[in-house]
Formats: structure tokens, C-alpha cells, sequence
């Protein structure tokens, strides 16, 4: 996102904002940010330093909520970051308060009341040098409770700090100072560039990153507990070490603060952000800077802001087609071998656009276009030339795009290559490629994945045969480029046919599959093989052939390019075939089998046989030629017979028998129930292997049922159920009932005379 109003406006960008911004609307007042910085005045009286700290907080503006402390509360500690003691405590002088109110443009529509207060603490300090640093410590507490980044964000304070490390005592080092007012408002899903660099009065070399915020302070705000480690304002402020603010991982992260994929980034040398931010909400961010003098850090700002994304409709943007940028609105065009440029006008919301300038630095000849949106200039020679786009311009809803071009001269990519044809070898490529401007970079592509060199004049051995396109991209100093294409036929033979196997030993049916492991082959090549039994194949690079008579075979194998590149090779006894058994056998008895029938005799009708194993379902082996088996089970049985030819070749087969559960029931047509033991109950007889759901019901003359059971051992002993009275002698009705082995449905009707 560039910034969207600029020279001399705010550096805010103005937002419809949603409802996630609802503190900003009720006018909550809450810390949202803050750093410290140093200036070294110079030595003093005695082995001493004298400095003047700079401390800036931020929150966003209402009449609710704490105002800014007067003084604020400042601890200095010394000691190492984890190991310290309390150096020094004292007030600051009252604060400078400034608030960051955004003007009002017409080409933003429903602005609501957005702004953020800054106050500015400045205090001095005499710190002794020492061989330990100086930790320069704030506290206090607390955040808006709709931040998104960080777990219970009302609860959670801030800290800030900056050390002060032996050796930048020793150097009387000043801190570095960010150079930019952070933007308050973000908008979802457009491109954010936002300088965050700071400036170094020593000219250190300085390092950007995101880092995690300290916590501080806590959520208690009455009784002495308000001035605690837990209170919301420390006094004196806690020594390190410090907590990190909870981030909400794995969303965010100190490195990733405001989600999203992709991400955020902050360039490491520049302090560029850049960026598409995709996420709503509102997100604590931390960013650090340090400072190195001859590779030895002196010092870390770090500088905490609270960066709100939401829905917001951005201002007008000055944009072209760009071949790189050279910082924030500042675009460079590049042109090779052309003087006139055709500048693409990309720029934004073309209905808020009233008028434009494009303005170039052309000397003798300064060029000015009021009309042409994109226009065409031609420039008198190469060299380097500047150039300002201007929308609405001394217009607030205006904006600025910087831009310089560079004309180079002209740069043709050429290359000529060589090889043998016919040998598996390396091409050798030439480049010759001209341009006035040095050429200084050759990027090769042989047109096979992998395949790439950036060296001038490479040799490549291409791994696979074919017509390989192959690339030339030439860039000279200037980063002009240009590319050629060429197709090279690189078909060679193969400098020695490899196949496997190497040999074969096996049984009638010889199913062989021969790898062909030569190279360079593709399907394009003519391949002949010969399997020594009288057949042959063509066009197949790795066949498979079946031999079908026992012997021993000679393979040949033919390859031809299809430039005419040919090898041929010759394997005498590869292939060695042994006969193989062929497995039979019967059974008997063959038929009715039954749980009362289940006793085998299998009969080996195998030839060329000399060895045997038998597998009997799940239940026993045997190596008998002709064994016998009684099954102890009933259903579909499974035979396998495994052979064995003497030359130890194999065969089987596999029969299957059924082992039926046979059912015998009998039932009696009297009984006598006269107590003697003989004959005494009325039940029935027999095999219910296997059966379910047994049921008996015995029936007198009027339909009364006197009797039933479901378990096949009960009798009826002639009383009413088992249990009433004697039921008169005469004849009953009995129907009995069940299931067999295989859910047949059994019944069985009769009739019982009753003696007595």
C-alpha cells in the first residue's frame, strides 16, 4: 500500500472502517505503541557519559481511559539483560502531546473520526561507563481489547526499553531514530510499501526485522497492587528480563504479526514493509533495528504500533509499469536498445483524477504532456534521464510518482554448438553473443528438466535422447537482456546396450520381462530383439516374452536412432528353462459329505512329480503322496496341492469340497408319565448340529397349549407346563420347530398319545 496522502499531507491512510474497529469509534483511549532512543552529549566530569533519552508513546484518542502519565515512571537497571539491579529511578518531565488528525479529501467517502495521540518524553541521564549495560525501562498497561494478534490483549501491558551496551558506552554511540510516523490505518487486500527505515547520526550499518513486543504491567488499577509488576503502571518499572506479548500462534507469529499468506515482510537492509495484507483486524507489531560498527552490535530500538487492516476504499495513487523500484512512489524504466519508451499509466481511481503532468528532464528539451495518459517519449541518446508524474497536482487527493529511465544500448543473444552424432558425448556450446554494454550474465537452459548452466561457453551431456529446445538468455551490466532458441536433434546410440536380467534360471512357463537399461534410448529409436525360441519383437524398449518349451536360450538385441546411429549386442545361453510338474488329484467320496461323512481319501494324479504338500483347509499339512483326512469341521473346505518336478520347478492346484452339517431329529408317538423311569417324559432325538431358534409346543384336542420349551432337551412330563395338574390320557398335538446350520427352515407335526 503506498502512502495515500503525501507531499506534506499525514502519512495516514483514510478508511471506511468496519466493525472491527469498534474502539476507535467509542472513542476508548488505550496504549498502542511506543519506543526509546539515546543521544550520547558526551563525556563529563569524572569516567562518565552524559545522555538524553527520547521517549515516544502512542495511543489512539478518545476521553475515555487513562491520560498519558505526567511524569512517566523510568527505571534504569545495569547489570547483563538476565542478571541485573535497580541502577536508578525517577519522574520524567511533563510530556509533549501532539495529536494526528487526518485531513478530510473528497475522494474518500464515509470517514469516520480516526486519529492517534503521540507524546514525547525528554530526559537526561549521567551514567558511569561500565563493563555492563544500561537497560532504560517503561511500563505500562493495556492494550485494546480487540486486538487480534495477541491472547487477551486487554490483560496485556507494554514495555519499552533500550540498552545501552559497554561498547557503545565506550564509543559515546547515539541510537538510531526511525525516520517515519507509522500509517494508523491499512487497507484489506492492497499493497502496502511503507519506508519504516530509521537514520544513524554515526552512519552504523543497520538491520531491520519484525520482532515480539515486551509485556508489562498488568490489569489490576487499584490499591498499592496498582504500582506492582502486576499493576497498570509499575513503579519503578520491572528489570528484565521481559516476556513476549502472547502472540496467537500458529496464525501469528513476531516475524508474521498480521497473518496472512503470504505475508508481510520488512526488507532487512532498506526497512522497506511491503506487502499484501488479506487479514481484518487489529495487530500489535514490533520492529527492530539494530545497529553494527565493524561487525559488533551497539544497540536495538525497538519500536512497537498497533497497525489496523480493515475494508477501506484508498485514495488516488500515482503508478506505472515498472521494471523495478528504487523506493516508496519511485519507479525505474528501463529501456535496451530503443530511445523511445512508452510509459504505461497504471495510476488509481481514475474517477477522482481531474488532470495529470508527466514531466521528463530531457536536456535542451524538457518534456511536458498534459493530454496523452500513456505517452510515448523518445529520448536523443543512451544515458539516464528523470522524469515526475503528477496527479491533481496542489490537490490533497493528488499524488506523485518519481521516475527514472535508463536507456542502454542494444544486446543480441546468439550461439552455435557442436557434438558427434552418433557418440553419447557432450554438446559443446559457444556464445556469441554482442552488445556495446558487458555482457556479464548467461543464463543456458538445454530444454530437459535440470538442465541449466550459467557458465558462457558450457558442454552439456544430455541424459535422454530428443529434438531439445535450447535457450540463450544474455544480460549485460545494464541487466539488458535478450534470448535465442535453438533445436538441437541429439540422437546417438547407445554406447554399450545393458539388459537384465544378466541370466535367467526358471520353470515352464518362462514369463521373463528384459529391462533394456541402455541410454540414451527413447521410443523413437528402433529396437530389435531376438529371444533365441524362434520368435522376435520390434519397437518395445524393456518386452516381455514367454517360453513355453524347457532349453537353454540365446538373446540378441538390435538399437538404431532414428538418425541411423546403430549397436547391436549378443547374449549366448541368458535364458535357461527347466520343465516344470503339472499338479492333479481326486478325492473320494466326492459327494454327501456331511459332519457324518467327512473322512477323505485324496489320490495324487500329478506327473512329473517327486515331491508333495498337501494343505487341508486351515487345519493340517501333509507330504503322503495319497494321504487320507477327516475333517473336523463343516463347510467349504479349501485342497491345495503343491508339486515338486525333481529339477525343483513347482505347480499346484486347488479344489474345494463342502463338509454339509447334517440334521437327524426324531420324535416319539407316546409316553407314558407313570413315574416307573421308563418312558416317563415326551421329547425327541438326534443331531441338531449346528441349529438355532429351537422351539416345541405340545397342543390338547380343544387347542389349549399345555406345553413349550426352546431347548431341545426338555420333556413333557404330562402336567399342565410342566408344573399344573395331570393332564387326561388321549392323544396331543405336537409341532416342533428350528433352524438349521444353513437358516433352512425345519418343522416337524405329529401326534403324542398320552398313557396312563
Amino acid at each position: 500500500m503506498k502512502q495515500f496522502i503525501r507531499n506534506g499531507a499525514l502519512p495516514v491512510v483514510l478508511a471506511t472502517l468496519a466493525a472491527l474497529l469498534i474502539p476507535l469509534a467509542l472513542e476508548a483511549r488505550h496504549i498502542i505503541g511506543g519506543e526509546i532512543t539515546y543521544e550520547c552529549l558526551g563525556p563529563t566530569t569524572g569516567n562518565s557519559r552524559q545522555y538524553r533519552f527520547k521517549m515516544k508513546v502512542y495511543r489512539d484518542c478518545g476521553g475515555n481511559g487513562a491520560e498519558f502519565d505526567d511524569p512517566a515512571q523510568i527505571a534504569i537497571y545495569r547489570g547483563t539483560y538476565s542478571n541485573n539491579a535497580l541502577f536508578s529511578e525517577f519522574g520524567t518531565g511533563s510530556p509533549v502531546s501532539i495529536r494526528l488528525i487526518p485531513d478530510t479529501p473528497r475522494c474518500v467517502q464515509m470517514v469516520p473520526f480516526v486519529c492517534v495521540e503521540q507524546a514525547t518524553y525528554t530526559f537526561n541521564a549521567t551514567l558511569p561507563l561500565s563493563t555492563e549495560s544500561y537497560f532504560i525501562v517503561y511500563q505500562r498497561c493495556c492494550r485494546n481489547e480487540s486486538i487480534s494478534n495477541i491472547i487477551n490483549p486487554g490483560d496485556v501491558g507494554a514495555t519499552y526499553m533500550v540498552e545501552i551496551t559497554p561498547d557503545a558506552q565506550q564509543l559515546c554511540n547515539d541510537s538510531p531514530v526511525f525516520n517515519n510516523f507509522p500509517p494508523i490505518i491499512i487497507c484489506k487486500n492492497f499493497p502496502i510499501t511503507f519506508d519504516h527505515s530509521a537514520s544513524d547520526p554515526d552512519g552504523d550499518q543497520l538491520v531491520y526485522s519484525f520482532c515480539s513486543p515486551f509485556n508489562g504491567g498488568g490489569n489490576i488499577t487499584v490499591g498499592q497492587a496498582l504500582y506492582s509488576c502486576d499493576g497498570a503502571v509499575p513503579t519503578p518499572p520491572c528489570a528484565p528480563p521481559f516476556d513476549n506479548v502472547p502472540f496467537a500462534v500458529p496464525t501469528y507469529t513476531p516475524g508474521n504479526p498480521m497473518g496472512g499468506n503470504p505475508q508481510v515482510n520488512i526488507n532487512s537492509l532498506t526497512g522497506l514493509i511491503t506487502g499484501t495484507p488479506n487479514l481484518l483486524g487489529q495487530f500489535v507489531v514490533g520492529i527492530c533495528v539494530q545497529e553494527f560498527r565493524n561487525g559488533v552490535l551497539l544497540s536495538t530500538i525497538k519500536r512497537e504500533f498497533q497497525f489496523n487492516v480493515t475494508d477501506c476504499s484508498p485514495t488516488v495513487i500515482a503508478d506505472i509499469e515498472e521494471d523495478s523500484t528504487s523506493g516508496p512512489s519511485s519507479y525505474v524504466v528501463v529501456s535496451c536498445g530503443s530511445n523511445a519508451v512508452t510509459f504505461l499509466n497504471e495510476s488509481r481511481q481514475e474517477e477522482f483524477i481531474d488532470n495529470f503532468v508527466w514531466q521528463f528532464n530531457i536536456p535542451g528539451a524538457p518534456y511536458t504532456n498534459t493530454t496523452d495518459w500513456s505517452p510515448t517519449v523518445v529520448f536523443p541518446d543512451t544515458g539516464t534521464y528523470t522524469g515526475t508524474l503528477y496527479l491533481n497536482p496542489g490537490d490533497i487527493c493528488g499524488d506523485t510518482a518519481l521516475i527514472r529511465v535508463n536507456i542502454y544500448p542494444k544486446i543480441e543473444a546468439n550461439f552455435n554448438f557442436a557434438y558427434d552424432t552418433c557418440v553419447a558425448g557432450p554438446v559443446a556450446f559457444t556464445d556469441l553473443s554482442t552488445g556495446e554494454g558487458i555482457i556479464n550474465k548467461w543464463d543456458w537452459n538445454f530444454g530437459v528438466p535440470g538442465g541449466t548452466s550459467s557458465l558462457q561457453d558450457p558442454d552439456y551431456l544430455y541424459p535422454i535422447p530428443g529434438s531439445h529446445p535450447v535457450r540463450l538468455r544474455v544480460t549485460d551490466e545494464n541487466f539488458c537482456a535478450d534470448d535465442t532458441l535453438q533445436l538441437i536433434n541429439w540422437f546417438p546410440a547407445p554406447p554399450i546396450i545393458i539388459i537384465q536380467p544378466s541370466s535367467f534360471l526358471g520353470c515352464v512357463p518362462g514369463v521373463i520381462t528384459f529391462q533394456n537399461l541402455s541410454t540414451p534410448i527413447d521410443s523413437t529409436y528402433d529396437i530389435k530383439w531376438d529371444f533365441g525360441d524362434g520368435t522376435q519383437t520390434e519397437g518395445v524398449i524393456s518386452p516381455t516374452h514367454t517360453y513355453n518349451q524347457e532349453g537353454v536360450y540365446d538373446v540378441s538385441v538390435e538399437i538404431t536412432s532414428p538418425i541411423g546411429c546403430f549397436i547391436s549386442d549378443f547374449y549366448p545361453s541368458l535364458i535357461r528353462v527347466e520343465p516344470s510338474p503339472t499338479a492333479n488329484f481326486t478325492f473320494d467320496p466326492n459327494t454327501n459329505l456331511s459332519n457324518l461323512n467327512n473322512t477323505i481319501n485324496f489320490t495324487d494324479l500329478s506327473e512329473g512329480a517327486n515331491r508333495w504338500n498337501w494343505q487341508f483347509d486351515r487345519f493340517e499339512t501333509s507330504t503322503q503322496q495319497n494321504p487320507t483326512f477327516t475333517f473336523p469341521d463343516t463347510g467349504l473346505m479349501k485342497i491345495r496341492l503343491i508339486v515338486t518336478h525333481p529339477k525343483g520347478c513347482k505347480d499346484s492346484l486347488t479344489q474345494f469340497l463342502d463338509i454339509r452339517p447334517e440334521i437327524r431329529w426324531f420324535m416319539p408317538n407316546a409316553f407314558t408319565p407313570n413315574g416307573d423311569g421308563t418312558n416317563d417324559g415326551f421329547f425327541g432325538k438326534g443331531f441338531l448340529f449346528g441349529s438355532t431358534d429351537f422351539q416345541m409346543s405340545v397342543w390338547n384336542r380343544w387347542g389349549e397349549k399345555v406345553f413349550e420349551t426352546t431347548d431341545p432337551t426338555d420333556e413333557w412330563n404330562g402336567r399342565q407346563m410342566n408344573t399344573g395338574g395331570n393332564s387326561p390320557a388321549g392323544v396331543y398335538v405336537y409341532v416342533v420347530t428350528f433352524t438349521g446350520p444353513r437358516k433352512e427352515k425345519m418343522e416337524f407335526k405329529g401326534f403324542a398319545t398320552l398313557i396312563r
